[in-house]
C-alpha cells in the first residue's frame, strides 16, 4: 500500500495546490498571511503556490479595497479563484425538448438555452438540436468553446458508466446510443451522461429543497416515471445504473398502462403526449367526471410507484418533480400512503427547480467532475503506489 514521502516533490506541491485552491475558493480575497493560517502551510511555501497558480491561469491578483489604498505604504497582496478561468454546461436531453446551461467555475449560471425537438426526432436530428443550441448559449455569453473544462448531460434511459444509452423507450433510436462518444466529437473536455431523474436527484441536492438532506428521492413524475436516489449524500446509480427505475412497476403485477390510465373514452389516449395529459388534467379542473377519475387513477399509481421505492430505501425526504409535479392534489395522497408503511415517513415536497432540475443537476456533475480535477489528490496517490 503507498504512502506519502518527502521524495515524491511533485505529488507535494500537488497536495499544497489542491489545499491552497480549496481555500481562496471557500473565502473572499485572501493574503498570503491569511493563506498561511488557514491551510498550515509555511509563507513560502504558500508564495511559491500562489504563483504557479497565478502563471496556470487558475488565481489573480485582486485589487486593493478601498480602505487599504488609502493608508500609507503598499497594502499586502491579496488572492482569488479565477471563477472565469474555465466554463461549464449542462445539458438536459428530453423527449420535446433540449436545454443547456452554461456557468463559470463555481457554478454560477452566465448563460441558458432550449430548443423545441419533436417527439419523433432521431438520434441524429435529436444531437443537432443539441448541437445546436449549446452553439447558441456559447455565442450569446461570448464564450469560446475552448473555454468549456467540463460537460454533463442528463438523459432519459439506462446509462452505462461510459454514456452508452443501454436501454430508453423514451426517445427513438436511444437505446445502445453511445452518447457519451457521440458528444465528445463535439467538445476537447470531459463529457458525462447521467440519467435525468439521477441528474434531477442532484440538483435538488445542490440548489433545491433538498439541500439540507442527505437520503433523497427525487422522482421525476411523467408519463413513465423514474426517480433518483442519494445515500448518504452520494448517487446511488445501482449495479448497473438502472436503479430508481419504478417506471416498470406496473409490470410486476399492475399492468394498469398512462394510456389506459389517463383515458376519458375508454379507448388508449392516442397521442400519449404531455399536451394530451395537460388536457386530461384541465378537464379534470373544470370538474370533468371522467377526468377526475382519470387524475384519480394516474395519482395513484404515481403514489403506489413512489411508496415502493420509499419503502426500500428509507429516505429522509421525498421530492416530486417534473411535469407531473403540477397535480395539485399528488402530495397529500403519497403523504398518507407512506404514513400507513413507513415507520417514519419521510417529508414529500415539490422540486423547487422546476423544468430546470435535469440540466441543473448536469451542471453539478460538471462541476464536480472539474473540482476532482482541481481539488483531489486521491487519484494521484493510486496512480503512484
Amino acid at each position: 500500500m503507498g504512502r506519502l514521502t518527502g521524495g515524491d516533490p511533485s505529488l507535494l506541491r500537488r497536495i499544497n495546490s489542491a489545499v491552497v485552491l480549496h481555500a481562496l475558493r471557500d473565502s473572499t480575497p485572501l493574503t498570503l498571511t491569511d493563506l498561511s493560517g488557514l491551510t498550515g502551510l509555511s509563507r513560502p511555501t504558500v508564495e511559491g503556490v500562489v504563483d504557479d497558480l497565478m502563471e496556470g491561469g487558475l488565481v489573480v491578483e485582486a485589487p486593493a479595497e478601498d480602505g487599504e489604498a488609502r493608508r500609507q505604504g503598499r497594502p499586502a497582496r491579496r488572492f482569488r479563484f479565477r471563477v472565469e478561468a474555465g466554463h461549464l454546461l449542462g445539458i438536459e436531453i428530453g423527449p420535446h425538448r433540449v436545454a443547456a446551461l452554461l456557468s463559470e467555475l463555481d457554478g454560477r449560471t452566465v448563460g441558458a438555452g432550449r430548443r423545441d425537438v419533436p417527439e419523433s426526432a432521431d438520434a441524429d436530428e435529436r444531437l443537432d438540436r443539441v448541437r445546436a443550441v449549446v452553439a447558441d448559449v456559447l455565442r450569446r455569453a461570448g464564450v469560446a468553446r475552448g473555454s468549456l473544462r467540463a460537460v454533463g448531460v442528463g438523459s432519459p434511459g439506462i446509462v452505462e458508466a461510459g454514456g452508452t444509452v443501454r436501454l430508453c423507450t423514451a426517445l427513438p433510436g436511444w437505446t445502445g446510443l453511445p452518447l457519451g462518444d457521440r458528444l465528445r466529437r463535439s467538445f476537447k473536455c470531459p463529457v458525462v451522461v447521467e440519467n435525468d431523474a439521477n441528474a434531477a436527484a442532484v440538483a435538488e441536492h445542490w440548489k433545491g429543497v433538498a439541500a439540507e438532506s442527505e437520503d433523497v428521492v427525487f422522482v421525476l413524475a411523467g408519463l413513465s416515471p423514474g426517480a433518483g436516489a442519494l445515500i448518504g449524500g452520494r448517487l446511488h446509480r445501482g449495479f448497473g445504473g438502472a436503479a430508481g427505475e419504478i417506471g416498470a412497476l406496473h409490470l410486476l403485477g399492475r399492468e394498469a398502462k398512462p394510456e389506459t390510465l389517463l383515458s376519458t373514452t375508454g379507448e388508449p389516449l392516442h397521442p400519449l403526449d404531455e399536451r394530451a395529459v395537460t388536457q386530461v388534467f384541465a378537464l379534470a379542473k373544470d370538474g370533468d367526471a371522467r377526468a377526475v377519475e382519470a387524475m384519480r387513477r394516474f395519482t395513484g399509481r404515481l403514489v403506489h410507484d413512489v411508496a415502493a421505492l420509499a419503502l426500500a430505501l428509507d429516505p429522509e425526504m421525498v421530492v416530486i418533480g417534473g411535469w407531473a409535479a403540477g397535480l395539485d392534489g399528488v402530495l397529500e395522497p403519497l403523504r398518507h400512503e407512506l404514513s400507513r408503511f413507513c415507520l417514519r415517513p419521510p417529508r414529500v415536497e415539490l422540486s423547487l427547480l422546476g423544468e430546470a432540475a435535469v440540466a441543473t443537476g448536469a451542471l453539478r456533475l460538471a462541476l464536480d467532475h472539474v473540482e476532482e480535477e482541481l481539488f483531489a489528490v486521491e487519484r494521484t496517490v493510486t496512480a503512484r503506489r
